[in-house]
């Protein structure tokens, strides 16, 4: 009972019981967690205002209301007691700030220059040394020390200072020009100059010593500002200083001084790597002394020895000189002096680079300076081509070419040709890959030399080490003009034994004999040419052949030779030639024209026996494409017109209804074209030849077809 009741006063209704629906809440209500936004505030009146506030006013505004700055009060001293308290309290706050920040200098000096405006430049120095025990280093505070004693006229105490820092920091240039600034100032010009020589004992840099040459030239000191730049370039021995001290001559009009120095620079510095600005300026100040040769002898001299990668600048200046002052010619070396400055340029970015070293070499050929030419060929062919592959050196190999043409024609020096020759055939791997035209062009050199047993020697070398067939053809050509056959026929051999599937080596061997009479000798090379188990042109070689015999009369010859050739193979050209020379063996000479006309009735039997000939000869060609060749159709139908053709010039002795008949008839077919996957989507058309023996089969297919036809039409019937 006490729990029900206790659940009832708990209230009843358990929905309305925030903590039973949202425990999380607590003892708080879903009203007092509610976050309540402000509304959003709804403008009436969208008008203007009628005064209108600018952001000058609001600024101005802000400013009038701004709260004055709070300063601390004014503090008078009345008297001594006040001051001395005063005094002992600033002391004490500068001295806890030491103590606090030891190294900072600006501390020190803050102490140093409040002691200084009481006047009390003892305690001020003690501050000064007290902050150099801790920063002896920082010149800065030298600086700070020595202007303090300056500015209170203590000039022994400055330079005491100056001395103490100059020795400490000897390479701070700085500390230098004020000891020196401060003795001008006091008119000491001697204990200046005697700085000036403490400070150059430690070798500064050049700024020092202009400043030391300004110093002797204000007040008037030539002679010693002169010695001054003798230590000068001997210290720093660059173009920058020599420049200046020849200047510095030049001004006081002292023209053979200032050339003096510029030469003893250029013989010093020739090698520099700024030795470009040097000659430059050398060949400025002979132009303007009107010196206009020796101007142009710097700029070549200069550029004999400057490297032409930093010549740039030079051959610009050059160019301009040469405009100005020379003529045709001197503005054309100019030209070509830039020239060869940018095929320099290229050869030295990329040695390999042969286009650019004929462009270099066709300039230095324009030019004619024969040293220049053979030194640039000379470095182009050292660049050989890094791989032993063919087509790297195929532009390499002209350097040698234009090389020993430019020694022959143009140098006429037969022994360098000879020897450029012999070089760059030594040069070439030979077991890899050879030039035949470089042996082709030495053995011509030789025989222009009229040394044919040089030649000979050059081109049994070529044989022996790289044989080709150039060298073979040249070679033979040659024998052949100084009609050395029996050397022909040993290089001959030679060139069938190297190639024996060479069918221009038969034909030429045997063509040569041929020519000198030698019948069986041609037959025997043509015999032993046919049956070579390769040959690259049989067809050729088979067709002079065969001319050959037809020229002996030798028609049985010719006769066997086709049937030879027929036995390895059947091609319709062959057939046609054969039947050819049927219908015309025996018709070629005069004299068998004047026996035919002597006996008119043997002439007439030996042509009906040509016609029959040439008949049975197609004829048999006619069967072997019909019986064992079926699919050729169009050799067929081509060898029917050409057989047709030929009982036409036959006249009454042809008989055309023989070929007519078997002619065949044209027609045009489709036949689909098969795709890469197998599947048809095209058709072609292509035209078919239908021979009158295949018509005889044609009513039996029509009969099948059509009874295949009906059992299609039966079995579609069955299936409804």
């Amino acid at each position: 009972m006490a729990l029900t009741t206790r659940g009832g006063a708990a209230g009843g209704d358990p929905a309305k019981a925030p903590s039973a629906s949202d425990p999380s809440l607590g003892f708080l209500t879903k009203r007092d967690t509610e976050v309540k936004l402000p509304r959003a505030t709804r403008v009436k009146n969208k008008t203007p205002a009628p005064i209108q506030i600018t952001a000058e006013q609001i600024l101005r505004e802000a400013r009038e209301r701004q709260e004055p700055e709070i300063r601390p009060p004014k503090q008078k001293i009345t008297d001594p007691h006040e001051l001395s308290e005063y005094r002992l309290r600033k002391r004490k706050e500068f001295e806890d700030v030491i103590r606090r920040v030891r190294w900072s200098v600006s501390a020190w000096v803050k102490y140093a220059r409040w002691e200084e405006q009481q006047r009390d430049f003892a305690r001020a120095r003690s501050v000064y040394e007290r902050a150099l025990d801790v920063a002896h280093r920082d010149h800065t505070l030298w600086l700070k020390y020595a202007e303090f004693e300056m500015r209170n006229r203590f000039v022994n105490h400055a330079r005491n200072v100056w001395d103490r820092a100059v020795s400490l920091l000897p390479r701070v240039d700085q500390l230098w020009y004020k000891y020196i600034h401060m003795e001008e100032l006091l008119g000491a010009v001697a204990n200046a100059r005697q700085v000036f020589e403490r400070w150059m004992s430690w070798r500064p840099d050049t700024a020092g010593w202009n400043s030391y040459i300004k110093f002797e030239l204000r007040y008037g000191e030539v002679e010693r500002a002169r010695a001054i730049y003798e230590r000068f370039v001997a210290e720093h021995p660059r173009p920058d200083t020599f420049i200046r001290y020849a200047k510095f001559e030049m001004k006081r009009g002292e023209v053979e001084r200032a050339r003096r120095v510029y030469e003893r620079a250029a013989d010093l510095l020739a090698d520099d790597e700024d030795a470009e600005v040097l000659f430059v300026a050398f060949a400025e100040f002979e132009e303007r002394c009107r010196e206009v040769e020796r101007a142009r002898a710097i700029y070549k001299y200069a550029l004999d020895r400057v490297p032409k990668g930093r010549a740039e600048e030079l051959y610009r200046k050059f160019l301009a000189f040469e405009k100005q002052f020379g003529d045709r010619e001197g503005i054309e070396d100019a030209i070509v002096g830039k020239r060869r400055f940018q095929y320099e340029d290229e050869v030295r970015k990329n040695p390999l680079n042969y286009d650019s070293w004929f462009d270099y070499i066709r300039l230095e050929e324009s030019v004619g300076n024969k040293d220049r030419i053979r030194e640039v060929y000379e470095r182009a062919i050292a660049n050989v081509p890094p791989a032993e592959e063919k087509r790297y050196w195929q532009r390499y190999i002209y350097l040698w070419i234009n090389y020993a043409l430019y020694e022959e024609l143009d140098a006429q020096d037969i022994e360098r040709t000879r020897e450029v020759y012999k070089e760059c055939l030594r040069l070439i791997p030979h077991k890899k890959f050879t030039f035949a035209k470089m042996w082709l062009m030495a053995a011509q050199f030789e025989i222009r030399q009229l040394n044919l047993n040089a030649a000979r020697k050059i081109l049994g070398n070529a044989i022996g080490m790289a044989p080709k067939g150039k060298i073979f053809k040249k070679y033979i050509e040659i024998e052949l003009y100084l009609g050395n056959f029996d050397r022909c026929r040993t290089l001959y051999e030679k060139y069938i034994e190297w190639s024996p599937a060479n069918c221009y080596a038969w034909r030429k061997y045997a063509e040569l004999e041929k020519n000198l009479s030698e019948t069986d000798r041609a037959r025997s090379i043509y015999e032993l040419a046919i049956v070579q188990p390769a040959l690259d042109t049989p067809e050729v070689l088979w067709k002079e052949y065969l001319q050959f015999e037809i020229d002996e009369n030798e028609f049985e010859r010719t006769r066997q030779l086709y049937e030879r050739l027929l036995d390895r193979t059947k091609h319709l050209k062959v057939w046609i030639s054969y039947a050819e020379f049927e219908a015309s063996a025996g018709l070629g000479g005069e004299d068998s024209e004047s026996e035919e006309k002597k006996n008119e009735v043997d002439y007439q039997e030996q042509q009906i026996e040509r016609v029959q000939k040439c008949r049975a000869i197609f004829e048999r060609a006619f069967d072997y494409f019909r019986t064992s060749a079926p699919e050729l159709k169009e050799e067929r139908a081509m060898l029917l017109e050409e057989w047709l053709n030929k009982e036409v010039s036959f006249g009454d002795l042809g008989d055309v209804s023989l070929v007519q008949k078997k002619a065949p008839r044209k027609v045009k077919r489709k036949r689909p074209i098969p795709t890469e996957d197998g599947s048809t989507i095209a058709y072609e058309e292509y035209i078919d030849y239908i021979f009158p023996d295949e018509v005889a089969l044609a009513p039996n297919l029509k009969i099948l077809e059509a009874a295949y036809k009906w059992k299609k039409q039966k079995t579609g019937d069955d299936d409804e």
